[in-house]
């Protein structure tokens, strides 16, 4: 395919940003790529790694001529990112992000960015528990949702920018959707952000029973286990971030959640066999709907086999 991006600045290479380079070089889709890196281990694992042509530290060298620039930065760190590269932006280069959050994300983008760049904020509904330069896959985004939150701007220049950008994660192997940034972070909130809290609290919760040892949950561990403890060995930086930045939509959910359990707590004390087999059907038909959606695989640990790689 022919190259949409020239010249492309990714901030931050983690699993998100590494991936996003891996893809992007496989498809055809970018030419030079600039990489910048606050971790000088990192940057020397980057350049070890050979996927990008230039690394450095500095954001603003980085993204100098850079026509779509990538803010793959923890969600709190959004804003200074933004604010570092402003000045060196050239007008109509395109800037986007990979934050799990998009309403604070965008409005702090939108605060730091100059007027003649294309601020599209944007969420691939995609990754691994694992971290670092060297978990980047090529094939992340492969059949996996891209959520791009645009400005409401209707400007002929800025339609195309958007259109642009949803080409670029399309050539990715991506599906691309609009919605509006705070209907995202409600929808992230569900589908997202409050699985990783209840893994996180889970395990935590059983690495302090006192009477069950750490090495009997390791040892015993069931699929169910197992699979909480994939989720809750994430990113804990970026995880501390979301939930601070998107804490409006988490504890609204959070409140429907703790609700519902006291709910299916009383079905389990008084023996109400119906109420539980009806739930456990209800969310059974949900597990269906995503395998069908292509959105997962049916095997037990989520088809995540990170042996093969």
């Amino acid at each position: 395919m022919s190259v949409i991006y020239p010249r492309m600045a990714v901030i931050g290479c983690g699993l998100i940003g590494s991936s996003v380079i891996r893809a992007a070089r496989e498809a055809g889709a970018v030419g030079h790529v600039f990489v910048a890196d606050a971790s000088e281990a990192h940057r020397a694992r980057i350049l070890e790694l050979g996927y990008a042509d230039e690394v450095t530290g500095d954001i603003a060298e980085a993204v100098k001529d850079a026509d779509l620039v990538v803010l793959a930065v923890p969600v709190l760190a959004m804003g200074q990112a933004a604010a570092a590269a402003a000045s060196a932006l050239k007008p109509g280069a395109t800037v986007t992000d990979v934050g799990s959050v998009k309403g604070s994300v965008a409005e702090a983008m939108a605060k730091a960015l100059p007027e003649d760049v294309f601020v599209i904020p944007g969420h691939p509904i995609a990754g691994t528990e694992h971290s670092g330069p060297d978990a980047g896959l090529a094939e992340l985004f492969q059949n996996r949702w891209v959520i791009l939150t645009p400005q409401p701007r209707d400007d002929e220049a800025y339609v195309e920018a958007t259109g642009r950008l949803a080409e670029f994660w399309r050539a990715l192997g991506a599906n691309v959707e609009q919605m509006d940034a705070g209907h995202h972070d409600l929808v992230l909130a569900v589908t997202s952000h409050l699985p990783h809290l209840i893994a996180y609290n889970i395990v935590g919760t059983a690495a302090d029973m006192e009477e069950v040892t750490q090495a009997e949950v390791m040892k015993y561990s069931a699929g169910g286990f197992r699979d909480f403890t994939r989720i809750a060995a994430s990113d804990p930086t970026m995880w501390r971030d979301v939930f601070v930045a998107n804490k409006d939509a988490v504890l609204e959910i959070l409140g429907r959640f703790t609700e519902d359990l006291q709910a299916l707590s009383r079905a389990i004390r008084w023996g109400e066999a119906d109420k539980l087999y009806d739930l456990f059907s209800r969310t059974r038909e949900i597990r269906r709907g995503i395998i069908a959606a292509g959105q997962e695989s049916a095997e037990p640990n989520f088809g995540r086999d990170r042996g093969k790689h």
